[in-house]
């Protein structure tokens, strides 16, 4: 399976890079087409200050102003990844549902290692405490 690498971060709505243990993860999700202007334009509105309100309860068009909630958007939202798996050393990429689950004890987004079947977390990053893989 061959996935589209972005081309800039306008493109996403979510984007890192991540190093996890002896491994690494890339991972994007693109923006979701706005239904009423056909432009994939959706992302989060700006707060007075123009900074994106990431705690915004809606997601909202920059070129028409079409609005729609959370929850609608994030569920036809997929993530895709670019990944080098920590346990076996298998390059691969695969793509996973956009939704934080808790993997040994963190917010992460979750995926399979294509060879040795392991689970990978791409974790939120934490303020003050370490995640990930230690050595």
């Amino acid at each position: 399976m061959e996935i589209k690498k972005p081309e800039s971060m306008d493109e996403c709505i979510y984007f890192t890079n991540r190093a996890i243990g002896d491994g690494y993860a890339m991972a994007w999700a693109y923006r979701k087409e706005c239904p009423k202007c056909k432009k994939p334009t959706l992302g989060k509105p700006l707060n007075k200050r123009g900074k994106v309100d990431k705690k915004a309860p809606y997601y909202e068009c920059k070129i028409c102003k079409y609005k729609e909630n959370n929850e609608q958007v994030e569920k036809d939202l997929k993530l895709e990844v670019q990944y080098k798996c920590p346990y076996c050393s298998f390059e691969s990429e695969t793509t996973t549902e956009y939704k934080r689950k808790t993997f040994e004890g963190f917010p992460s987004y979750v995926f399979e290692c294509g060879k040795c079947s392991k689970k990978i977390g791409i974790t939120k990053k934490l303020k003050g405490k370490k995640a990930g893989f230690e050595k």
